[in-house]
């Protein structure tokens, strides 16, 4: 499984999207707003202590976050580079 596949899923799975299935998630589609995937400032709480909890990455801003929540590929980019385990 690629890193992007991995996220999908653990995304799903963190935010409890029970309908969604990894392939209905773009991974160049916007993961807020209304023209994206759709999630919201929680959401993004929920991502980060994500990141934090299975790649060791901590995000203390979230403008940084939200940078980095954009999109399905430009997470797993930053997960790649910055990733602790």
């Amino acid at each position: 499984m690629d890193l992007q596949e991995e996220l999908k899923n653990k995304i799903i799975e963190a935010l409890n999207l029970e309908e969604v299935k990894p392939g209905d998630i773009d991974n160049d589609a916007p993961l807020f707003g209304d023209e994206g995937f759709g999630l919201d400032s929680i959401d993004a709480l929920e991502l980060i202590v994500l990141l934090e909890k299975n790649y060791g990455i901590k995000i203390s801003d979230p403008k940084a976050g939200k940078e980095i929540f954009r999109s399905i590929n430009v997470m797993a980019d930053y997960v790649a580079r910055n990733r602790k385990k």
